[in-house]
């Protein structure tokens, strides 16, 4: 499916906050450290609920969504963890993938410590375990699906509409912090349409755009676990949390993938085994807006190259330019364009305006896949 010039997997990404890292799982940045969330091998279960969320039923959700979350236990050649995952039936709400059955959404870095996938056990509410098959992994968003080899026909959960959620809304995290299986923790929609890189383990980084903010307590291990409403829908699957350096801890400042994102992404997954991004064919640098100053040039993307035969080079862009805009929102840094690009389809339009020589110039760009 195209579209033109749309964002079909999350709301609009105007006004995110970007939050400013440095590179490694663990550790101190500029703004705060990133960590991956992962834990130990350990085995109990701790139900907790929070003031914030006294709006939901928490124990009624946990009830209904507990038998669909899952503890992933993953040992590969770069490393080994414990994660977390939830079940759902495929075809996803809104797609119309050929294939059914029930699946479990979790994130790549969970089935990859290291960077490379790895072997995955799947053990249930009851303590049962399978051996689980990686369907597709995508490094770019952080998304991965796992089918359970021995076909258990798990409870999958609802998938609610992410887009709907409102700043102040009561949600209830669900997963194994810690190894601590069939843990939940419930807090608010503390903000949404974030933007979040996470450096990965494996030096490249993951993009979490308009990613869902929560104060409910995540901690290493809870990642790809349930970030669910109080109808108990799957609204996010929680990725990462940041806490001021020197702590790994939760501080309240958790994010998650939204619904808008992942239900395509693993539809595209389920059917095909991979993702294919979107791009518009640059390399670019930003412009602060100083530099333009002195220079009487416009801030934006200094495009240092074009990629040959790519949808830029066809549109008749050269390195050079400067990109000033795409579809009318201003772009400032590589990670607007980033942004812009994954969240349109291949095969997209976009209009994208640029400077050449103090003239300005508007084309019509269409994305083709990443590769």
């Amino acid at each position: 499916m195209s579209t033109t010039g749309t964002n079909r997997r999350w709301p609009s990404w105007t006004g995110t906050v970007v939050l400013a890292v440095v590179a490694g799982l663990v550790g101190g940045g500029v703004v705060a450290g990133v960590w991956a969330i992962f834990g130990s091998d350990t085995d109990s279960s701790t139900t907790s609920t929070a003031s914030t969320a006294s709006s939901c039923d928490v124990v009624g959700v946990a009830d209904r969504v507990l038998p669909s979350v899952v503890t992933l236990h993953v040992r590969a050649p770069g490393g080994a963890g414990t994660g977390s995952g939830v079940v759902v039936r495929a075809p996803l709400p809104g797609q119309s993938g050929s294939t059914s059955g029930t699946f479990i959404l979790t994130n790549q870095h969970v089935i990859a410590p290291g960077g490379a996938v790895g072997e995955v056990t799947i053990t249930y509410l009851d303590g049962v375990s399978h051996r689980g098959e990686v369907v597709g992994a995508d490094p770019v968003t952080d998304l991965a699906v796992v089918r359970d080899e021995g076909e258990r026909d798990a409870a999958p959960v609802a998938v609610g509409d992410s887009g709907s959620l409102r700043v102040g809304q009561g949600v209830v995290a669900l997963g194994a912090p810690l190894g601590l299986s069939s843990t939940v923790t419930a807090g608010i929609v503390s903000a949404t349409d974030r933007y979040v890189r996470v450096p990965s383990g494996a030096g490249n980084t993951h993009h979490l755009v308009g990613a869902i903010q929560t104060d409910a307590s995540i901690n290493p291990g809870n990642s790809g676990g349930a970030l669910v409403n109080c109808a108990g829908e799957l609204v996010g699957i929680n990725s990462a949390g940041a806490s001021p350096p020197g702590d790994q801890g939760s501080v309240g400042l958790n994010f998650a993938i939204p619904s808008t994102l992942f239900v395509p992404l693993a539809t595209e997954m389920i059917e095909s085994g991979r993702v294919r991004h979107p791009t518009l064919g640059l390399q670019v640098a930003g412009i602060p807006q100083d530099v333009a100053a002195a220079h009487g040039v416009s801030p934006g993307l200094f495009v240092q190259q074009v990629v040959p035969g790519g949808p830029a080079d066809d549109a008749g862009i050269q390195a050079g330019d400067i990109v000033v805009s795409i579809n009318g929102q201003p772009v400032r840094s590589p990670d607007d364009l980033t942004q812009i690009e994954l969240g349109l389809d291949v095969g997209s339009n976009v209009e994208v305006t640029f400077e050449r020589g103090g003239q300005s110039h508007s084309v019509q760009v269409t994305t083709a896949s990443a590769g």
